[in-house]
């Protein structure tokens, strides 16, 4: 039985302020999954355009994750994807995205299907793969396949604050995806809310039209309120547990993501895996950064 997963995503190399003040740096964005499946032992293929001034930073991390494989990295000209992040202490992150990666192209990806028992798409920069692409994938794909929308309901504006816009076309990515996840800023997007927060009705809406497109379960993280999980059968919101100091909450959607893809590859329900991808993010909150990512969970093994 295939026990391989496949990633697509871009690599960012981010500056999170807080109000507070304190400052991290550091390397970001599908690193995050990969570093929680390959700290799990599991076989990672990763698909990404890396910029030539991040690949120095890159490899110092990943030639130490023995299950990464890496013939799917394509090292592009530039500086990579630059991404600014600040956090108040109320109220949402600003996000200013001061370089990209070009597209994917999903040649390498489509020669791997048949490899993979999982394929997980995540639109870290919303830049990271054209629709027409992705949809090539999803149509030679036997494996199940996990969207998180993540950054595709951004503007695509540089060196300003990124914008929600209204994400109309978000039942043609979901279009043959098993699993969708998004945050309930995102579904906002989706719904075309731009100013508040979807209800409770409005998001079991939602979640019924994934359904008629495909999607067998949605998953909407909540922060520090848990997720809630959508089937078609039934809905569940699932609790956090107590994570107790909180360092950094980067990646920790990212974390939950990769966690509970391994839930369900390994044959658990929705909701079961879900609890799985909590309980890594839970832990993840307490630490910043890749490499420390990679350590907390290789200790889980």
């Amino acid at each position: 039985m295939r026990r391989n997963f496949g990633l697509i995503g871009t690599i960012t190399h981010d500056v999170i302020t807080y109000e507070s003040g304190s400052k991290f740096e550091g390397l970001g964005g599908i690193l995050y999954q990969a570093a929680v499946l390959c700290g799990l032992k599991k076989e990672v293929f990763l698909y990404t355009n890396l910029g030539q001034e991040l690949v120095q930073d890159v490899e110092k991390i990943i030639e130490k994750w023995p299950t990464l494989q890496r013939q799917g990295i394509r090292y592009v000209p530039g500086s990579g994807n630059n991404v600014h992040l600040y956090y108040p202490e109320k109220g949402e992150r600003v996000e200013v995205l001061e370089s990209v990666v070009p597209p994917l192209n999903p040649s390498q990806v489509i020669r791997d299907l048949k490899e993979l028992s999982m394929l997980i798409l995540v639109l870290n920069s919303g830049f990271d793969i054209e629709f027409g692409d992705f949809r090539k994938i999803k149509e030679r794909a036997d494996c199940p396949v996990w969207l998180d929308i993540h950054s595709l309901p951004l503007d695509k504006k540089l060196n300003v604050p990124r914008k929600y816009i209204h994400l109309r076309e978000w039942k043609e990515w979901a279009n043959g995806v098993h699993y969708l996840q998004a945050n309930k800023r995102e579904m906002a997007s989706m719904l075309g809310h731009l100013d508040n927060m979807p209800s409770e009705g409005e998001i079991e809406d939602l979640g019924k039209m994934a359904f008629k497109v495909g999607v067998k379960a949605v998953f909407i993280t909540l922060g520090k309120e848990g997720v809630l999980v959508l089937t078609p059968d039934k809905s569940e919101k699932i609790a956090s547990i107590e994570s107790g100091i909180i360092v950094d909450t980067t990646g920790c959607g990212d974390v939950f993501c990769a966690g509970t893809v391994i839930g369900l590859a390994e044959g658990h329900d929705p909701f079961k895996a879900a609890s799985f991808g909590l309980n890594l993010a839970a832990k993840a909150v307490g630490i910043t950064g890749i490499e420390e990512t990679y350590r907390i969970v290789s200790s889980e093994e």
